[in-house]
């Protein structure tokens, strides 16, 4: 099994491409031990110290580490981790339905509902592939339609990532305005 790695704009965040599905759809991010738990291949990775953060995309996986940590000594490790696991069968969750994460369902009505629906049809075709090839994703989280600011939850390497501002003001934020023309501002998620 040959693993490929990446580096993120994220310093802290480094992309892992094992040549085969990881969620196949969706994402999932782990934050701590404990969320990681649900997961015996992001388990395994949290038990390396240093590590922060384990994010599962559809066909690769993101680990965050802190910041004082270095990637020469964390990287063997993750690697090792993540070939184990491919090469035990293991199923990737512990339990049944502990599906990928996707964008909130909050329930709009009306033209509201529309506004939405187009929001998430052009993050899932052309905002969401592209912070994939950075080892991350944004999700809808909220829309605001008396003010038409939409507020966005980025994940994977994206989350903290020092130019995820700037992505989501110059890039997301303009798109969405084009194409959308009650979206007047794009806001990020705490947490």
């Amino acid at each position: 099994m040959f693993i490929q790695t990446e580096a993120t704009p994220n310093p802290e965040v480094l992309k892992f491409l094992p040549g085969r599905t990881v969620l196949g759809e969706g994402t999932r991010d782990f934050r701590s031990a404990d969320e990681a738990a649900a997961s015996p291949l992001a388990a395994d990775i949290f038990d390396i110290e240093g590590v922060t953060r384990v994010f599962f995309g559809p066909d690769f996986l993101t680990v965050g580490k802190h910041p004082s940590f270095d990637w020469p000594h964390l990287k063997a490790p993750v690697l090792a981790a993540i070939m184990d696991h491919f090469t035990s069968g293991r199923p990737l969750f512990a339990e049944e339905g502990a599906e990928a994460g996707g964008h909130d369902e909050g329930v709009y009505e009306g033209e509201t509902a529309q506004i939405v629906a187009e929001i998430k049809d052009l993050l899932d075709t052309r905002i969401r592939p592209a912070v994939a090839q950075d080892g991350g994703d944004i999700l809808f989280h909220r829309f605001d339609v008396e003010t038409g600011v939409v507020w966005l939850n980025m994940r994977g390497a994206c989350s903290g990532c020092p130019s995820s501002s700037a992505t989501l003001k110059a890039g997301v934020e303009n798109m969405l305005k084009h194409y959308v023309p009650e979206v007047t501002r794009v806001e990020q998620t705490a947490g």
